[in-house]
């Protein structure tokens, strides 16, 4: 149970609003402290510690809320701040999360979403921690750089990863397809006495049968037609370091009769070749597969099976790691912000919600190409629950929306939409109204919505309004 106090600091230059928003979040998970303005804030937050800051952006005197939020982000990068804006000034709120910022509110608050976020704003500030304190307590056996986890089924895969590494046993990974049985296998490469050899990682389901032997035990020249030079093979090419059999469930007879000779003998011989090779390898097989039901079936020697299976190493399916998908979410839209130079990407707590429910069939490599497309295609700041892929939106594949003659959405009993797809929706069709009415002049649209040009612009686009 947590018992931790979660600080947090209120700045705004109307009374009223200080002491109503103070008092809305009192409990005692969360210590309340306010200021007047933005001078005053800053003050604050260098004498004390404040893990999250709920500001607003227009204030009287010469610092406004976004001179507060850069300097508090050059000062402490990982506090967390909520910003206030008027209605009608979402482009400074878009600024705001420009710099870093969480999340935004609109005035008027509505105190339910107020409390909402800054419980989000709390679980993100825990789940942080644990992950860091993980990680150190990891580290003290080693660390685990190319994973990223919290949750209780991933950590049981790091801490069979440090039993294991440090051995020349072989060990059998099983996992479904995208689960990340490679990164395991790095993992235990680099954390072995072996970590200065090379790491090859061979996959039997990308060669037709036809290869898989010269590129498994290598070859001399001329051993068959266009065999021009010597090549050397896998476990060859894999001395002195790790060598990852990938796919080992699509072996034919015949190579697995090949690769049960070599275990057992600890040598390897080219084809064509006259000189035996000593095994110096360490051993690490893969599989998404079930081989135990392969060996009932006769697809697979047993032998072979029992030779292989010396150590076996399940990693989970995202689904029942669901508690570090918002890690994951983090982690991949940082990776794919430096690799196509994107700006900052934060994702809205319904997204994010929608996003740890989804039941992700290609598991971590599913959600890594999903955060890399969303990064590259969205173009506002937040990444929200509209955005996502329909199927990642935890709606019902039927649910469908009727424009009533009040251009609101309509549904069923049965068909509930989640309130922020209710309001993008209804936010939609009246933009579309205003749009009809004034001709598509956007600037007279603008007016009569009561926003600026520029925010009708974002919105257009946020909604592929074009």
């Amino acid at each position: 149970m947590n018992t931790e106090v979660f600080p947090i600091l209120i700045v705004d230059d109307e009374p009223n609003i200080r002491t109503g928003l103070a008092h809305a979040l009192q409990n005692d998970a969360y210590s309340i402290t306010t200021a007047r303005g933005a001078e005053e804030a800053w003050n604050l937050f260098r004498s004390e510690h404040h893990l999250l800051v709920l500001t607003d952006l227009k204030m009287p005197g010469g610092s406004s809320g976004i001179d507060l939020i850069r300097r508090i982000k050059d000062e402490r990068p990982e506090t967390l701040i909520i910003v206030i804006t008027a209605h009608g000034t979402v482009e400074t709120a878009v600024e705001a999360m420009r710099l870093g910022a969480h999340d935004y509110l609109t005035k008027p608050i509505e105190l339910g979403t107020l409390r909402i976020q800054v419980r989000n704003a709390f679980e993100h500030h825990l789940l942080l921690k644990e992950n860091r304190r993980l990680r150190e307590r990891l580290a003290v056996a080693g660390e685990v750089p190319e994973m990223i986890g919290h949750s209780a089924a991933i950590h049981d895969v790091f801490v069979r990863i440090h039993q294991v590494a440090d051995t020349d046993v072989t060990i059998l990974i099983q996992g479904e397809s995208g689960t990340g049985k490679e990164l395991v296998a790095r993992a235990i490469h680099n954390l072995s006495h072996r970590r200065q050899g090379p790491f090859i990682a061979a996959n039997f389901g990308a060669l037709p049968e036809g290869l898989i032997e010269s590129e498994l035990f290598g070859y001399e020249k001329g051993a068959f037609t266009g065999a021009q030079r010597q090549k050397a093979g896998w476990f060859e090419m894999a001395r002195g370091g790790t060598l990852l059999l990938d796919e080992v469930g699509e072996m034919m007879s015949k190579t697995q009769v090949d690769l049960l000779r070599v275990l057992e003998q600890r040598e390897v011989r080219r084809l064509g070749g006259a000189e035996l090779i000593p095994l110096d390898v360490r051993l690490v097989v893969a599989t998404h597969q079930d081989l135990e039901g392969m060996v009932a079936s006769g697809k697979m020697r047993e032998d072979l099976y029992y030779r292989l299976n010396i150590i076996p190493l399940r990693v989970p399916p995202l689904r029942e790691r669901r508690d570090d998908v918002p890690l994951l979410v983090q982690h991949f839209i940082r990776w794919a912000q430096g690799r196509h130079s994107r700006g900052p990407k934060q994702v809205a707590s319904a997204a994010m919600r929608a996003l740890c429910d989804y039941s992700w069939p290609g598991n971590v490599r599913q959600l890594k190409n999903c955060m890399e497309r969303l990064v590259v295609t969205v173009e506002g700041p937040i990444i929200h629950l509209d955005d996502l892929p329909t199927e990642m939106q935890g709606r019902r594949p039927n649910t469908t929306f009727k424009r009533g003659p009040d251009h609101l959405p309509e549904t069923t009993d049965q068909e509930v939409p989640t309130l922020e797809a209710a309001v993008a929706e209804a936010e939609k069709a009246t933009i579309l109204v205003a749009l009809e009415r004034c001709d598509n002049h956007r600037e007279r649209t603008a007016q009569l919505l009561g926003i600026s040009v520029r925010t009708l612009h974002y919105k257009m686009n946020r909604h592929s309004l074009q």
